[in-house]
């Protein structure tokens, strides 16, 4: 299986900070956490629209729904 890598040094550590909120917080929403991670790291639309179809398809760590 490959893995898709993000492109943008901001849009990388989004993800990794989505990743490890999810293991500390496991009760916070997939969308919450993007939104936060929007704000936190000044993303664009549509890091956020890969941001939630990464999450949403199982991506790194997301727990299932």
């Amino acid at each position: 299986m490959t893995t898709v890598m993000p492109e943008g040094e901001a849009l990388r550590k989004a993800v990794k900070w989505i990743s490890a909120e999810i293991g500390e917080h496991p009760d916070k929403s997939i969308p919450k956490l993007v939104n936060e991670a929007v704000a936190r790291f000044d993303l664009s639309p549509l890091d956020t629209e890969f941001l939630m179809s990464f999450y949403k398809k199982g991506g790194s760590s997301a727990r299932a729904s």
